[in-house]
């Protein structure tokens, strides 16, 4: 992969760089009796087998189930305040109604089409917030980060709101307790989970996104027809966790050259071992590669790369056409849309953005740990423009006029007088599905700063509500 400081084929408004390593990104280590998060999730958890469609189906007669947010006005105004939703005034409400363009002196500021927070998203942050203003008395805790993004996490725990975080593979509920108040992200959770809440007596909240919940139903589908689910995303992502959770076996390829493998043992055979070693933590329990994929179905977490989703899928059609013959490829092959919509608008945003020649280099903002944005981050490298990754404003020094960036590949690296005050440039920006505006307002606002001290903010104006393109399909 092509680093972003490598690339010499733009003008850009920045030189010099070093690596240094994050120490604020490890996570910290958990004082708790830790257990396993997918198999005995919670005291008292089973391994047995759940049917993931009844259970999500019965989750609705418990009368302690909550899957839709209310629009809770008092809500709104939190998020607001705090600046976890959608602008209506600020930086980024203003470009919307002027193009996605904004001049700042010698500054141009070009905002990718599609960017920032999609409904789902959106939704997850509202549903967070209502529940803790439904609550307000009771223990409130979050199945994982809500969304990834830092700022927005830690809004969550300064309304005692308790995210339950892993370490390594490990997760602790014990604390936990019958009336309390359980918050599912929008990754969504486990079936282990979902049930073993569900017997609990908790209160749940689900805020899993409605694209996610139909990469479900692709994969439960898989299970009744007993097909094999071959899912295209990180094996420890939550997404993919909990999707894998729905699936009787499954096989899971975080890209091409893996999708490859796959299909080359499917066609010739081979090394059951050399499998099983592969793939050691990205199949079911008991998986047999000689026996279990005679029949597959593609799914596919919803942040991924789309074109390599779709080179996934077509690389595994011809292979099964291949083996068994065109005329039987429904019976050895099963593909079902599941590519969100909201990330692949991001996506070809950055695509149309970045080959705009005004360009001089790219900002993404987004969480570090989130995946959409690292996809983000990593077409532009691609191809060839500049750019820089930055979960937060924080990452920014005014006075030194340094900055703190990631590369898609996951290298911190430090770029020492990265812009150019009294020189004209051009910057293009977007940010991850898990961004809200005022996180863009911020790096922008620094960046504003740098060039100009006397700086001191946009006014801000009333642009109306935000309607998104999610919300019209």
């Amino acid at each position: 992969m092509q680093s972003t400081m490598m690339s010499g084929q733009r003008p850009a408004a920045f030189s010099g760089s070093k690596a240094r390593l994050d120490k604020a990104v490890r996570p910290a280590k958990l004082a708790r009796v830790l257990v396993p998060t997918v198999r005995a999730v919670v005291a008292g958890a089973t391994e047995a087998e759940v049917d993931g469609r009844a259970l999500r189906r019965s989750l609705n007669q418990t009368g302690r189930y909550v899957r839709q947010p209310r629009n809770d006005p008092i809500s709104q105004q939190k998020m607001d305040e705090h600046g976890v939703g959608y602008s209506t005034s600020g930086l980024v409400a203003q470009m919307r109604t002027q193009g996605n363009l904004w001049k700042e002196g010698e500054i141009t500021v070009k905002l990718a089409k599609a960017y920032g927070y999609c409904w789902g998203v959106e939704r997850a942050v509202r549903m967070a917030y209502e529940a803790r203003q439904a609550h307000p008395d009771k223990k409130l805790f979050v199945t994982n980060e809500i969304i990834h993004n830092p700022e927005v996490n830690q809004r969550l725990k300064e309304m005692d709101i308790e995210i339950v975080e892993a370490e390594g593979d490990q997760k602790d509920y014990s604390k936990i307790g019958t009336g309390d108040v359980v918050i599912f992200p929008a990754f969504g959770a486990t079936v282990q989970e979902l049930s073993d809440f569900k017997n609990r007596g908790v209160q749940m909240v689900d805020t899993t996104c409605p694209w996610v919940a139909k990469v479900w139903n692709s994969v439960d589908t898989h299970t009744r027809r007993s097909f094999t689910s071959v899912i295209h995303g990180k094996y420890s992502h939550e997404e993919t966790v909990a999707t894998a959770s729905f699936a009787s076996n499954y096989v899971i390829v975080k890209d091409m050259k893996e999708a490859q493998y796959l299909c080359d043992f499917i066609l010739n055979g081979g090394s059951r071992e050399e499998f099983l070693t592969k793939f050691a933590k990205a199949v079911s329990k008991g998986f047999d590669p000689d026996t279990m994929l005679s029949r597959v179905g593609l799914a596919n977490q919803t942040t991924m790369l789309k074109d390599e989703t779709e080179q996934i899928g077509k690389l595994l059609e011809k292979t099964m056409m291949q083996k068994y013959g065109p005329e039987k490829l429904n019976e050895h092959f099963l593909l079902m849309e599941t590519i969100c919509d909201a990330t692949q608008e991001r996506q070809d945003a950055l695509y149309e953005i970045v080959a705009d020649p005004e360009i001089d280099f790219m900002v993404v903002v987004g969480g570090f740990n989130s995946s959409n944005t690292s996809h983000l981050q990593e077409i532009a490298e691609h191809k060839g423009v500049p750019s820089f990754w930055v979960d937060s404003a924080a990452r920014i020094d005014v006075e030194k006029n340094t900055i703190l960036h990631k590369l898609a590949h996951g290298e911190l690296r430090e770029t020492t007088n990265w812009l150019t005050p009294g020189k004209a440039v051009t910057i293009g920006i977007t940010s991850g599905a898990s961004t809200p505006d005022r996180a863009v307002e911020e790096v922008l606002h620094k960046v504003f700063k740098i060039y100009n001290p006397d700086f001191s903010g946009i006014a801000p104006k009333d642009c109306g509500p935000v309607v998104t393109p999610d919300e019209e399909h």
